[in-house]
């Protein structure tokens, strides 16, 4: 169990996915990015894209399972406020085989709770030839091992 007293500046975290598939793609968009890039090969080939791609939205899902999978399903994760950055940089497509790389960038105390730890984290996504795919940062919070009082 990892809590936020584990947490280094400078620790890479890493974990690899399992094949992004076409059907994925597909029943990913049609339900929250109908968008025809994302649902037909024929339309995606004749875009801007140059082929089906999964929508960044779920890039960000995928992003996500692989930091639940990579650390958080064995912490004392509590969340997060959200992201403060996030950048899709490359389409992600049928067969990719994508890789979490979370760095650790700070962490500190909270002010208000003692029971908790905040963590900045750089969460980078490269495909199975190292192209960067993604690329965003957000602040997690971690319960610690012996909570301090809060100071006045």
């Amino acid at each position: 169990m990892r809590y936020w007293e584990d947490f280094t500046p400078g620790e890479v975290i890493t974990h690899r996915g399992a094949p992004v598939t076409a059907e994925a793609i597909i029943a990913f968009a049609k339900e929250y990015d109908p968008q025809p890039f994302h649902l037909d090969e024929d339309a995606a080939r004749d875009s801007l894209l140059g082929g089906l791609c999964a929508s960044g939205w779920h890039t960000c899902a995928l992003l996500m399972r692989l930091i639940y999978d990579g650390y958080v399903d064995n912490s004392s994760s509590m969340g997060g406020p959200g992201l403060e950055e996030l950048k899709w940089l490359k389409p992600v497509r049928p067969g990719d085989v994508l890789e979490l790389r979370a760095t650790c960038l700070e962490t500190r105390l909270s002010k208000s709770r003692p029971e908790m730890g905040i963590v900045k984290f750089s969460w980078d996504m490269f495909n199975q030839t190292n192209d960067h795919v993604l690329t965003c940062t957000g602040i997690s919070f971690f319960g610690r091992h012996e909570p301090a009082a809060v100071t006045p």
